[in-house]
């Protein structure tokens, strides 16, 4: 029989992991090792777990961990080798030429850019990114952030080619016998049912999430405008445009999650709906008849800017005199650009790495030549226990990705130095992602497998009754609230894939407690784990340090607040919708 004190022992990781992270504000490297050992002492004493099995739980999170790491090594390999070649700036330079307008500048850059670098690298690059660059244009500091941070949201399921769905969804429920079955016995396997949490994710996004273009600028003009006259008035003026770009971004979004893979809605959405908007734009179309300006910047909060100022050259004694900014920060400068580089070169290295990723998935023979054993590194029966686990190391994005990196070396030309520079750079910034999820995952796949050795309580494992004793307390009103469960996993661990990892088994588990489809509920925490990057203080801190305005945080979280509400109720009521009225039949 259930009681309060095995549900509280249960939580004991997570909530350590809450405090840790959210109260003490603890970076992830040293709260989850932590939370780890909170696992296994919880696994040990209270559920009887043989230190085999714990070992090889532990052992199973790492691998998969470096199956993601794989993955956002390969992406940062790519995005620093085309700022090394100037590519980068020359696709900034396509986009902020096209106008002045800072409104147009948000919507081009801050959500097409951003959710373009999403689908590619993810892992909290897209603002660490993005924010420097419309600092360099003149945006202040804590704009810059927070209309970068909301404008990538809607790509962050389909983040670094997929990573969320792919490492977050599909894997841990292949590796967790009682999702994996209750798959099976639905007559699907766990690629089929990740593929559908996919493009059930994809559905609440494209109808909650079409409107963040608008979002990110009626935050920018109501509170970066005249501080003695708040007003909406001129984002209702740019509005056509922003819901314009929302949906030719969404439909291609959603067309591919529901009819290709799971790994290309936000590369495609904002490849195909960024094209379309710049075409219309440069046709003469939605241009705003008068630009809008920041105010001057003698009106400025002492709290917009930071120790960088805005439109500040990246000139030879630029890094030292801002202290040492790190590399995203150097992209800001788009004053040196390669004029003679065609924005075709420049975006080149990613159309490679989509047609790769295309051909490499969708082309039969080969697929199934990259994923035979030959380069696949598998671990069975780890230390004795029934787990294990397997690094796919050829299809994961990761090594396309680096094959991406290696082409552009010839297309750009690109010397010795420049290339060693880009991986060094991808190399530090790997290191703090490694300690963090080496050891969160390593957390979860304790908590997953806690009930499934020998001699295991009746309860079942600690996921397992935190779900159940979630889906009794929250009752029919559980689909409002399952984004929010996600959103509060990202907010935590600053990642969707983590999320996913820690509550997806979880999300599975409560639907089927309470007779919900599983994939709509699923899909809803793949969601939540994106809009929890509202908030993620790991997000925040690597965008903030870009621009120079460490320790406005708590500013930016409050701000955050505004779209997470808005995405959280939007998504709560379609699952709610799906739930029970239109899609109750689906697994």
């Amino acid at each position: 029989m259930t009681t309060g004190i095995d549900v509280a022992v249960a939580a004991i990781p997570l909530l350590l992991a809450g405090v840790l992270l959210v109260g003490l504000l603890w970076p992830a490297t040293r709260a989850m090792p932590l939370a780890w050992v909170a696992a296994l002492a919880v696994g040990y004493f209270a559920w009887n777990m043989p230190v085999n099995w714990l070992a090889a739980a532990s052992a199973v999170g790492v691998i998969t961990a470096i199956t993601i790491l794989w993955i956002v090594f390969g992406a940062l390999v790519l995005l620093y080798t085309l700022m090394e070649a100037g590519a980068f700036d020359r696709i900034n330079r396509g986009f902020a030429t096209v106008s002045d307008d800072r409104r147009v500048q948000i919507v081009l850059i801050a959500f097409f850019m951003a959710t373009f670098i999403e689908g590619a690298a993810g892992f909290g690059t897209p603002a660490a990114v993005v924010a420097p660059l419309l600092l360099g244009l003149g945006f202040p500091a804590l704009a810059a952030v927070v209309a970068a941070i909301i404008g990538h949201i809607i790509a962050v399921t389909y983040g670094a080619v997929g990573t969320p769905i792919v490492v977050g969804i599909q894997n841990p429920m292949e590796n967790v016998e009682f999702t994996r079955t209750a798959i099976e016995e639905g007559g699907m396997t766990v690629q089929e049912f990740s593929v559908e949490v996919a493009a059930w994710a994809a559905t609440y996004h494209a109808l909650v999430g079409f409107v963040m273009p608008l979002f990110a600028v009626g935050m920018t003009v109501y509170f970066f405008g005249d501080p003695d006259e708040r007003s909406l008035a001129p984002a209702w003026e740019v509005a056509p445009l922003c819901l314009f770009a929302g949906i030719s971004f969404a439909v291609p979004y959603w067309i591919s999650a529901w009819f290709l893979t799971a790994e290309f809605p936000a590369l495609i959405g904002s490849m195909v709906g960024g094209s379309i908007v710049l075409s219309v734009l440069r046709a003469g179309y939605f241009l705003p008849d008068e630009e809008w300006e920041f105010p001057d910047r003698d009106r400025w909060e002492d709290h917009w800017v930071g120790s960088i100022e805005p439109g500040q050259s990246n000139g030879s004694n630029g890094a030292e005199s801002r202290g040492g900014v790190s590399p995203e920060a150097e992209a800001a400068d788009i004053s040196d650009v390669d004029e003679d580089m065609s924005l075709l070169k420049a975006w080149s290295p990613y159309i490679a790495l989509v047609i790769l990723l295309v051909v490499t998935r969708a082309v039969d023979p080969i697929s199934s030549f990259i994923g035979s054993d030959l380069f696949v590194i598998g671990f069975s029966d780890i230390f004795g226990t029934t787990l294990g686990g397997s690094f796919a190391w050829m299809s994961v994005p990761g090594f396309w990705l680096i094959v991406s990196a290696v082409l552009a070396i010839p297309i750009f030309g690109m010397s010795g130095k420049e290339v060693g520079d880009a991986w060094k750079e991808a190399g530090r910034k790997i290191v703090s992602p490694f300690i963090a999820l080496v050891f969160v995952i390593a957390m979860v796949q304790v908590m997953l497998q806690s009930g499934a050795h020998p001699g295991a309580p009746e309860v079942g494992s600690m996921i397992v009754l935190l779900a159940q004793t979630t889906a009794d307390t929250l009752g029919v009103a559980y689909p409002a609230f399952a984004s929010l469960i996600g959103a509060l996993g990202a907010a935590m661990a600053g990642s969707n894939t983590v999320s996913n990892i820690t509550f997806g088994a979880f999300q599975f588990e409560a639907a089927t407690q309470l007779g919900l489809p599983r994939t709509i509920i699923v899909g809803a925490q793949a969601v939540g784990g994106a809009i929890g990057n509202l908030v993620a203080i790991h997000n925040l801190v690597a965008a903030l340090a870009t621009v120079g305005l460490l320790g406005q945080e708590g500013r930016v979280m409050r701000l955050n607040m505004i779209p997470l509400l808005y995405y959280a109720t939007g998504v709560g009521l379609l699952c709610l919708l799906f739930s029970y009225v239109l899609f109750p039949g689906v697994f």
